[in-house]
């Protein structure tokens, strides 16, 4: 049996995989219907039945599970997720593990679709560090700016590390919708 974090590293393998095989929009279609329309399939009922209160229940189970380094605020208006501590990525950059060009984006791969679907759009950037924050807010609220927590994990000193990029999805439900802000902006 393999074991939780030494699955990250054939998961993105498998993502580069999958990119040589048939391109990007391989993929992302991989993306989609294994991760979202299959193995995730419970936390697409969940949000998609009990919308804010559903993502609650799915992160909060998932995340302590999963031993991440988060924190998480909600209202009736949003939900949002500051991860300053991702095991997943922190594994790979532990073990020098890097295949596919970005592993960050198989979330918005499947959250997008699944946000798409439930009425949601994101607000979401990941330093590709171990570290994002994730905002979902209803498609009639997608004006509302997104929220500045005290936990926020853009105040960390290490949220912009120098040469690094910053990759922003604004109100997004696909990984296609990525802004990629150079190192200094």
């Amino acid at each position: 049996m393999i074991g939780c974090y030494d699955f990250c590293g054939h998961y993105e393998w498998t993502f580069e995989w999958l990119r040589e095989m048939g391109g990007d929009d391989l993929v992302k279609q991989y993306w989609d219907e294994a991760i979202h329309q299959d193995s995730q399939r419970h936390a697409g009922e969940m949000i998609v039945n009990e919308g804010i209160e559903g993502m609650k229940k799915y992160w909060a189970h998932t995340l302590e599970e999963e031993a991440a380094g988060y924190v998480c605020t909600a209202s009736d208006k949003f939900y949002r997720i500051d991860m300053h501590a991702c095991p997943s990525k922190g594994f790979l950059i532990k073990n020098g593990l890097q295949q596919y060009r970005d592993y960050c984006d198989h979330c918005i791969g499947w959250i997008g679709p699944l946000m798409k679907r439930a009425g949601f759009v994101i607000d979401h950037q990941h330093n590709h560090c171990g570290q994002c924050w994730w905002e979902m807010r209803r498609v009639e609220d997608a004006a509302v700016p997104a929220t500045h927590p005290a936990d926020d994990v853009r105040l960390r000193a290490d949220w912009k590390i120098p040469g690094a990029t910053i990759d922003s999805y604004d109100h997004a439900t696909d990984v296609d919708q990525k802004e990629v802000i150079p190192p200094g902006a």
